[in-house]
């Protein structure tokens, strides 16, 4: 029996380990070619290693406009992280009581998880443009000389390209905030209002530390989702491109292995990201438990 259950614990250890490798071989396979040497192809075997590739990225050797695409992403993944940290919390507060329409309002908050993401994305981009005809008529209509000649479309990254992306992070952002706001005591809050502290006060020095990593953890949700989402972006993003979209539209033109080493720049932006979320979710950490030391040892 006892050899029995080892081997069985090796093959699953195998067939997991293959899976990783399934998993992340990709991304290794692009981070490796990205340092082929100049003379390198966009396939094995390597040409010799260098930086030679990274170096015609930052110069802009045959990569137009990668780096606008790159700040735009960069951008709206920043603003789609606080939105979507602000708005769960909001949610997460109101849903901590019962309210008519609360089950029907769950339900379609998170029903943009099972859509697919190129039909919410051409939804989303049929209801700017039903907006874009209605502006566009109210000034042919009335005369309006401003809209006449100077209005283009309501379309853009932070309008119909951020609603698009908001529906992929929100509904985790909200499921997450559910959760912890479910196993919340509310003994806490009843303590700092017994201390006469203010909603707000019991809100910024009660429950907002000890949430703080969770939120932490909703705004890495919320930029990681944006900074990689395609689907979504394709058709509500107007004229200009996002990163991805950039890099997708690279592939069929780019033949050499600088395209590698932007994926690998971004790759490792994505693991920067990650890493400084880790590491401010360790600093609240510590920061609540040194609290909780020096009261403990105020009411020593």
């Amino acid at each position: 029996m006892r050899e029995g259950r080892g081997f069985t614990f090796y093959i699953l250890t195998v067939v997991f380990a293959l899976y990783v490798l399934f998993l992340y071989g990709p991304t290794i396979t692009i981070l490796i070619l990205s340092f082929q040497g100049p003379d390198g192809g966009l396939t094995f075997p390597m040409n010799g290693v260098s930086l030679h590739w990274f170096y015609n990225l930052f110069q802009g050797i045959g990569v137009a406009y990668v780096g606008d695409a790159f700040i735009r992403s960069l951008q709206l993944g920043l603003l789609v992280a606080f939105l979507t940290v602000v708005i769960s919390v909001m949610a997460g507060l109101a849903f901590r009581r019962r309210f008519h329409g609360s089950n029907f309002l769950f339900y379609t908050a998170i029903a943009s998880l099972i859509l697919p993401s190129i039909i919410v994305s051409l939804g989303i981009a049929l209801e700017f443009r039903i907006v874009d005809d209605t502006i566009k008529a109210i000034g042919d209509n009335y005369e309006i000389e401003w809209i006449q000649e100077n209005y283009q479309t309501i379309v853009g990254i932070f309008t119909s390209g951020l609603g698009a992306h908001l529906t992929w992070t929100l509904p985790f952002g909200l499921l997450i905030m559910f959760a912890v706001f479910n196993r919340f005591n509310p003994a806490y809050e009843e303590a700092a209002r017994d201390l006469g502290a203010t909603p707000w006060q019991t809100f910024r020095h009660v429950v907002l530390p000890i949430i703080a990593p969770s939120l932490v953890g909703v705004a890495l949700f919320g930029f990681t989702l944006s900074w990689d989402e395609i689907a979504r972006t394709s058709q509500a993003i107007g004229s200009e491109n996002t990163l991805p979209l950039q890099l997708e539209g690279m592939t069929t033109t780019v033949t050499t292995p600088v395209i590698y080493a932007l994926g690998t720049v971004t790759t490792g932006i994505s693991m920067l990201v990650i890493l400084c979320a880790v590491t401010a979710m360790l600093l609240v950490q510590n920061h609540r438990r040194k609290q909780g030391s020096d009261a403990g040892k105020g009411m020593v």
